[in-house]
């Protein structure tokens, strides 16, 4: 039996990167899974390579009652929901932080932020009457670091990591756990920043400790499996940064902003 024989798992961004192959993983180990995506081609495609054990549900992860009618569908569909994995994000852009418009920063915490809180609002009553929950939100090291140029993203995922401590406190008597991960990953959204700034390719790989950027199935995925199992169930309010020891001293990232 694999390690998430009979659960169910909701994983946001599950078209494409870190969110797709965590999905692959999730039914690999036995689960089902609902694919929640925004982009309806890739969300589409993920859950027919998944087969039988996935089905897609268009999601904007921004959105409050996407969120929740996302797990109203896994309920519906499967019966029960084990596992909540909010991974997706979109839309940010790299510039200073002078320069992040109302509507840049808007964007970034009710998708960063916002969502996955509704979300983990909407799973925790399921939880909470079984007895058992496994949530994983993904944050970076870029907001832990405060890298610059991701305002943003920086901001909204700190405040994710926040809530989700605080949910991890509030929610351990009643055998949920939440926990976070920082991935460095070629992920989709790694890949498009490195094709918008070309100057960051050769420093990725030759400023993480192990020399390269992590693959998304077989580097990732496995912690995610772990946070999600039985095996982690004296784990929570953690953060794990899977990023072969980029957090250490820190990783280099200095994108060219322009003129101050």
């Amino acid at each position: 039996m694999g390690q998430l024989e009979g659960r169910v798992a909701v994983v946001t961004g599950a078209g494409l990167g870190i969110g797709r192959a965590v999905a692959q993983r999730f039914v690999d180990e036995g689960a089902r899974v609902v694919v929640a995506e925004l982009d309806a081609a890739a969300g589409e495609a993920a859950a027919k390579e998944l087969g039988s054990d996935a089905f897609f549900v268009r999601t904007d992860a921004s959105k409050k009652e996407d969120v929740e009618a996302m797990v109203a569908k896994a309920v519906d569909r499967f019966g029960t929901l084990d596992i909540l994995v909010n991974n997706a994000w979109g839309g940010g852009r790299i510039g200073r932080i002078e320069k992040k418009t109302p509507e840049l920063m808007a964007h970034g915490l009710a998708i960063g932020f916002l969502g996955p809180f509704w979300a983990m609002l909407a799973a925790h009553p399921i939880m909470k009457k079984k007895g058992y929950g496994r949530i994983v939100n993904v944050c970076s090291l870029n907001g832990v670091n405060a890298h610059m140029g991701t305002a943003e993203y920086n901001t909204s995922k700190e405040a994710l990591r926040a809530a989700t401590r605080t949910a991890a406190r509030e929610w351990a008597p009643l055998g949920i756990t939440a926990n976070i991960v920082c991935p460095a990953a070629k992920s989709a959204s790694f890949n498009a920043t490195m094709s918008a700034h070309p100057e960051l390719v050769a420093a990725a790989d030759a400023s993480n400790p192990m020399g390269r950027i992590g693959d998304c199935y077989d580097d990732i995925a496995p912690i995610f499996v772990f946070l999600a199992s039985e095996a982690s169930r004296y784990l929570t309010g953690n953060t794990l940064f899977a990023d072969g020891g980029s957090h250490i001293n820190g990783s280099a990232w200095a994108p060219d902003l322009g003129d101050a």
